[in-house]
């Protein structure tokens, strides 16, 4: 600007109404008298307190929650073992995470992670996506999944992202059941309850033991 070339000094004062917060001043001589630093000041504080009072007829203090359109920074921690469940093979599930919320996605080795996003929609999303994937399934619990595969012994139900678990025939009713298809078909929506999971993983649900 003109204070670049054509003048002595390039002053500049930032605070609040209670004082200076920051400065920051290049000057093109030598030095500058005391006098001039006080008028400066002087002068940079008449401005900051019009600029202040103009600014609180428009809101005259901080808003107590973000606009739910303001770009943000979630930042949570999962368990560094479940880190390679959110990248998945070949970076296929982050990727996804990426491309599907539209927010971007670090994680580093301690299993923190940083979600930015546009606005708080698409980080609150990949954050509940995130959470789903390392979440572990829980005996007793009660989920609502989509069963995935009939066989004629019971059938599978998708319960978190990549978890599935098994409704053996007897526990599909308190009712006999001869054909598991008779009562379920790939795509159903289903509500179980986790009996049991083994030490190899493998999860037994019961879609009759939910109350």
């Amino acid at each position: 600007g003109d204070e670049d070339h054509l003048g002595d000094m390039d002053f500049k004062v930032a605070g609040t109404p209670d004082g200076i917060t920051a400065l920051q001043m290049d000057i093109k001589i030598d030095g500058i008298t005391e006098e001039i630093m006080t008028q400066a000041l002087a002068q940079a504080k008449d401005a900051r307190v019009h600029i202040l009072a103009e600014m609180a007829k428009v809101i005259d203090a901080p808003r107590a929650e973000m606009s739910e359109h303001a770009p943000r920074i979630i930042t949570f921690k999962i368990n560094p073992d479940k880190i390679r469940d959110v990248i998945g093979k070949g970076g296929a599930v982050i990727r996804a995470l990426c491309e599907e919320t539209g927010a971007t996605i670090d994680i580093e080795d301690d299993g923190t992670i940083n979600v930015a996003s546009v606005d708080g929609a698409q980080g609150a999303e990949a954050r509940r996506r995130i959470e789903e994937i390392t979440a572990d399934i829980e005996v007793d619990s009660v989920y609502t999944g989509k069963v995935v595969k009939i066989m004629e012994f019971g059938a599978f139900v998708n319960v978190l992202p990549g978890k599935d678990g098994l409704v053996h025939i007897s526990q599909i009713s308190d009712e006999r059941v001869e054909n598991v298809s008779d009562h379920l078909s790939e795509g159903d929506e289903v509500t179980v309850k986790v009996l049991e999971v083994d030490r190899q993983g493998r999860v037994r649900l019961s879609m009759k033991a939910v109350d």
